[in-house]
């Protein structure tokens, strides 16, 4: 197994993390995210994490409200990456509209659209539960043809808006609202391939009609559906799995069992960030790679 981790960069920091908080820096503001699994101590004097612009209190359980501590700031505001534009929110589920962790994956990304497309083709690439959409745009931006699949309409439209101030808009991007396993099995029947598969699945999810997504339930009908639209040229597939219970070890042995002959370089292991203080890891989440 191994640890796929980052230290950010210069629009992303985690400075510190300690006593059930992150203190984490995106773009210009500064804030202090609740996360469970961080039970250890901080390292950063107390006066730094003071200086967070918003700090998210939850009120229910998978709810909260960002309480700024700077009457200054904006309710929304953008990062980049590379030539990425991302809008970032203070939304009511703590999350700002990126995983910052996964930034490596879109290098990796980039680079196998980008080496495809010098080769004169043009890649299809279909993103699955692909929420606000920034490895949609970093694939379609390096030559690929994206389509963009979530059940959410409200995260649609925050991928579309990524899109537009990406200047992105001619690319080619279609931007599917389903359920991510009906939306596989019509694909399934209608004989579409893929050159590469990129999926995050949640650990639990509404599709647009109500269904429920339940990870252990659907995750093995998702590859399985998934192998019966890779292209015989694939060029990656990327899972990515947060707050399951499982380890990676589960995303390899499923994935075995619906891509056996595939060959390549595989792996699996653990998303991490690493702290500018302390310098230790946090652990986001499991993560499974493959590669032509």
């Amino acid at each position: 197994m191994d640890v796929l981790q980052t230290n950010g960069w210069d629009q992303y920091e985690l400075i510190d993390s300690g006593d059930g908080y992150r203190l984490e820096k995106f773009g210009k503001y500064t804030l202090q995210r609740p996360d469970p699994q961080v039970i250890w101590k901080k390292k950063a004097p107390e006066s730094l994490w003071q200086k967070a612009d918003a700090i998210f209190q939850r009120t229910t359980a998978d709810k909260g409200q960002w309480v700024k501590e700077n009457p200054l700031m904006s309710q929304q505001w953008p990062i980049t990456y590379k030539n990425i534009t991302l809008q970032m929110k203070l939304s009511p589920f703590k999350h700002t509209g990126v995983f910052p962790e996964q930034h490596i994956q879109w290098d990796s990304i980039e680079s196998a659209v980008t080496d495809s497309a010098k080769q004169g083709k043009s890649p299809r690439i279909l993103n699955l539960f692909a929420y606000t959409g920034a490895a949609s745009l970093i694939a379609a931006q390096s030559g690929a043809s994206v389509t963009h699949v979530d059940a959410s309409k409200p995260a649609i439209a925050w991928a579309r808006e990524n899109q537009h101030l990406s200047h992105l808009d001619d690319k080619p991007i279609r931007w599917i609202l389903d359920d991510c396993v009906k939306f596989l099995q019509r694909e399934v029947k209608r004989g579409v391939k893929y050159d590469g598969i990129i999926m995050d699945p949640p650990v639990f999810g509404h599709g647009p009609q109500g269904n429920i997504w339940k990870f252990n339930d659907f995750f093995p009908e998702l590859m399985e559906l998934s192998s019966k639209v890779l292209s015989d040229t694939p060029l990656f597939i990327i899972v990515n799995a947060y707050a399951i219970s499982s380890s990676s070890i589960m995303l390899e042995n499923v994935f075995m069992d619906y891509f056996p002959n595939l060959g390549g370089n595989l792996k699996i292991g653990e998303l991490a960030l690493k702290e500018s203080v302390g310098g230790r890891l946090l652990s986001t989440g499991q993560y499974l790679s493959w590669q032509h």
